[in-house]
């Protein structure tokens, strides 16, 4: 009989794989180890999910004063101060990677502060030199932010890099229509930068319903942020540099030698600007900062994995099943790393969903079927199920929806609005998806969520008893549908 080490050795301390490890250790009385080469969190905690909302909360309070006002209050406008939030935001982060850490402890998990590669289908090697073998491998390393291929591409910054900003810009040029540049335009506008977003695609927040990507599009725009789409970067340079009329500038030597050159200076370079960006609709400007959100790709550059035989996707993704299993039985993959549903809520009920198959016997998959999810552009949008358009592929459909200007702004004058959709199945009448568009969409759409899931009609929703006055009232009121498709 092999004797290992470990019944299981968890590589990645994210979300995902602290819930996975602590579980399996605390509740299956597993012998767990973990490796993580940066911060215990992930991303989630550290670079994502968690600083980015206490962003988005600071963003918010920029158009308070003038809404206190015309309440009655006589509040002033203030200025923002990045150093006194950043360092309070430092501060908070370092206080939960310790409750991570914490918990790894109380359950206890053995923590390797290094990095793992795979080295065989029982064995993982640590940068430290030392080989360990483990029963079970789960690999959650989850994912990381890529810049575009371009020249010069380096001069920019990525999502990972916002929060270590020494001083925010003036001026920002943020790359991409997907939520993390539409996030970060609405978190950077309200904070005082002036923000331009250049989106390649026709409409931001591409598969996400029309009508509720339009409406946050309209409602940026209407806050100031200068969205541009059917547009991208065609070059960029070191303003410093760029002399439009000559091939030589303040480096010296051919425009391909600057390139070079600046190359060698790319790990200073990223926060110097100002940087010139000339776009492909021909347009040139000068940026404080450029903000590359153009994607993200699976950690597994130089896991080892394909050399065992483990099935890694286009993208860079683990391949695996209904259970989390890879093409080798013994290493299993959670969360981003997989490219499934790339959401924290998901990684962690992969977790939870390897532990129950692999250490209690009771094989689970992870329904990744009718997830709510919301996006933080300002105005939130919330959704769960199906898009307007995905559902009339699929079968006849009736559209409920509303767009109006809610109570406490409108009393304030500002010309903000809301909406409120449902899809619905004209042959079940079940609710096929439902999209808000509206200040803590994400709250309402957390219970829209169970309804939907549950398999609830139109006329379950009728049969509910508004709230008053409230926004969300208005999914239940709405009785006759707007169009059918």
């Amino acid at each position: 009989m092999t004797t290992f080490d470990y019944d299981l050795f968890v590589i990645g301390g994210g979300s995902g794989g602290v819930r996975a490890a602590r579980v399996a250790a605390g509740e299956a009385g597993a012998k767990v180890a973990l490796a993580e080469e940066d911060r215990y969190g992930g991303t989630c905690v550290i670079r994502g999910c968690v600083p980015k909302k206490l962003m988005v909360f600071a963003s918010e309070y920029a158009g308070m004063p003038d809404e206190a006002q015309a309440y009655g209050w006589g509040i002033q406008k203030g200025s923002f101060d990045w150093s006194s939030f950043k360092t309070k935001l430092n501060a908070e982060l370092d206080r939960l990677e310790k409750v991570y850490r914490n918990l790894l402890a109380g359950s206890g998990v053995e923590t390797f502060d290094a990095r793992a590669r795979v080295s065989g289908p029982h064995e993982v090697t640590l940068s430290t030199g030392e080989t360990k073998s483990a029963k079970h491998i789960l690999v959650a390393t989850g994912g990381r932010p890529v810049r575009p291929d371009l020249p010069n591409a380096h001069l920019g910054i990525v999502s990972d890099d916002i929060f270590h900003l020494d001083a925010l810009p003036k001026s920002i040029l943020i790359v991409g229509g997907g939520y993390i540049a539409c996030e970060f335009a609405g978190i950077l506008n309200g904070l005082g930068v002036q923000v331009t977003q250049y989106y390649r695609g026709a409409q931001i927040l591409r598969g996400f319903d029309d009508e509720a990507r339009g409406l946050v599009a309209e409602q940026m725009r209407e806050r100031g942020v200068d969205l541009k789409v059917g547009t991208n970067i065609l070059e960029m340079a070191p303003a410093t540099e760029h002399d439009p009329e000559a091939e030589t500038g303040a480096m010296g030597g051919t425009a391909q030698e600057r390139v070079e050159l600046t190359r060698m200076h790319q790990n200073t370079t990223a926060q110097r600007g100002p940087i010139w960006v000339k776009s492909t609709s021909g347009s040139e400007g000068v940026f404080d900062m450029v903000l590359f959100a153009t994607g993200r790709d699976p950690n597994t550059a130089d896991m080892g994995l394909e050399d065992l035989g483990v099935g890694i996707g286009r993208r860079g993704e683990i391949e695996v099943d209904d259970f989390s299993q890879t093409k080798v039985p013994s290493i299993y993959a959670i969360g981003d790393v997989t490219n499934r549903v790339n959401l924290t809520p998901v990684a962690i009920r992969e977790g939870m969903a390897f532990v129950e198959t692999v250490f209690k016997g009771n094989p689970t998959a992870v329904d990744h079927d009718l997830i709510p999810s919301a996006i933080f552009t300002q105005p939130e949008m919330g959704t769960v199920g199906l898009s307007e358009e995905a559902a009339r592929d699929q079968e006849p459909v009736e559209v409920y929806c509303t767009s109006f200007r809610p109570m406490q702004t409108a009393f304030a004058g500002k010309a903000d609005r809301v909406l409120m959709k449902l899809i619905v199945s004209k042959a079940t009448r079940k609710v096929l998806g439902c999209h808000i568009v509206a200040p803590n969409a994400g709250e309402m759409i957390q219970l829209a969520g169970v309804a939907v899931k549950m398999g609830a009609t139109k006329e379950d929703f009728d049969r509910t008893v508004a709230v008053h006055p409230t926004m969300s009232e208005e999914i239940v009121t709405m009785r006759s549908p707007m169009r059918t498709a």
